[in-house]
């Protein structure tokens, strides 16, 4: 019994804790793509049902990440997927702390899009935010909670993802020549500019859709809008006026 609440895995070889980072990452890309699923079902259909079931399960399951994360489902599945591969070893301390941050955002959004339906912005900015967490973790193994960890505990971490608590210099491959900076720069651009043409200038079909356009908008842009509201609701009852 004891042993359920150490933290984390003792290791020879390492003077902390640990946890198998890859199974973490394993872990972060399935509820990533559950996530992106329901939040997109959302969105579509205008319900939430599949959206309840998943708050509740990341609820549940990052509750247990942060007492015990060897009976975490979502990094038991992680691990069936990546049991294979040689482990990468990460300090358990600091994943907790980040993990902590996910139960944190997963609470209140379990109240309000759970028991109690509540939607609105914000609560989908969060829900959002919680899935950027997620594929930034699994898709580049840089895990926020645990910079934010470092920062409050003045670089205390050990064994953080892919060695960066730890000095080191950057090799060639790891750099960015003139040619390279321009093209990401450039990448980096379409990708807003992408991402702000498709929510203001095509038509939008989806509540939130439609309600992200409209906070994007001008005041001019807004009065404009009520104007034609108003001379078209004007047109429909002259036109069955005349009946």
């Amino acid at each position: 019994m004891n042993d359920f609440f150490k933290y984390g895995e003792k290791v020879p070889g390492y003077d902390v804790r640990v946890i198998n980072e890859r199974e973490a990452r394993a872990a972060a890309g399935i509820l990533f793509a559950i996530g992106l699923l329901s939040l997109t079902n959302a969105v579509m259909l205008g319900h939430g049902v599949v959206t309840r079931y998943f708050i509740s399960f990341f609820t549940l399951d990052f509750l247990i990440r942060v007492i015990n994360p060897s009976y975490s489902p979502s990094m038991l599945m992680g691990r069936f997927f990546v049991q294979n591969q040689k482990p990468e070893y990460v300090g358990a301390t600091q994943k907790r702390f980040a993990w902590s941050i996910g139960l944190l955002l997963a609470l209140p959004m379990f109240y309000y899009l759970v028991i109690n339906w509540q939607p609105n912005p914000i609560k989908v900015f969060i829900c959002i935010l919680c899935l950027f967490l997620l594929i930034a973790e699994s898709a580049f193994s840089i895990c926020l909670g645990c910079k934010i960890y470092n920062l409050v505990m003045k670089n205390s971490s050990k064994y953080c993802p892919g060695g960066v608590c730890e000095v080191q210099f950057k090799e060639k491959i790891q750099t960015f020549n003139p040619v390279q900076k321009t093209i990401v720069s450039i990448s980096f651009i379409l990708l807003v500019y992408a991402g702000y043409s498709y929510f203001y200038k095509l038509e939008n079909k989806t509540f939130f859709g439609q309600n992200v356009a409209l906070k994007m908008m001008s005041a001019d842009e807004l009065k404009a809008l009520e104007e034609a509201e108003y001379q078209r609701e004007a047109a429909e009852f002259d036109k069955d006026d005349d009946f």
